[in-house]
């Protein structure tokens, strides 16, 4: 049987893991625990890899957290910036392994309309972000 490709390996997680730490948990009402970084990754991975809307995401029978509790944990770490390092050494070694076909990166450029005569204007927060689109 061939394993799923939403699931992260546990080589894979060794080097993810120092990346995308939880915040420590409060000494007073310290709230529900929260679903190892692991589990979370895996189900924003099912989501990419299936096109599932997050709200659809079958979690009790996949063993995963609810959709929903993906895509925040997803903003959390977006927010934080820990995605972009996510990304960059996982770019690292692909390039490495010499598996990351280069003919097929994308840079997104995106382009805001300056209105009126504007001399600023707010870009989309995906701009200047390299993305791998597949790996060979």
């Amino acid at each position: 049987m061939r394993p799923l490709k939403w699931r992260v390996s546990d080589p894979l997680l060794g080097q993810l893991a120092p990346l995308l730490p939880d915040p420590p948990r409060r000494f007073r009402s310290p709230g529900r625990l929260r679903y190892p970084a692991r589990a979370c990754l895996e189900g924003i991975l099912y989501v990419l890899f299936t096109d599932t809307p997050w709200l659809e995401v079958p979690y009790r029978e996949l063993g995963l957290p609810s959709g929903e509790t993906c895509r925040r944990r997803l903003e959390e770490w977006s927010r934080r910036g820990l995605l972009l390092e996510a990304i960059a050494v996982l770019q690292q070694q692909l390039a490495g392994a010499d598996r990351l076909d280069w003919r097929r990166v994308i840079v997104d450029a995106s382009l805001v309309d300056a209105k009126k005569g504007a001399t600023s204007s707010r870009a989309r927060s995906g701009a200047g972000l390299v993305a791998a689109t597949t790996w060979q």
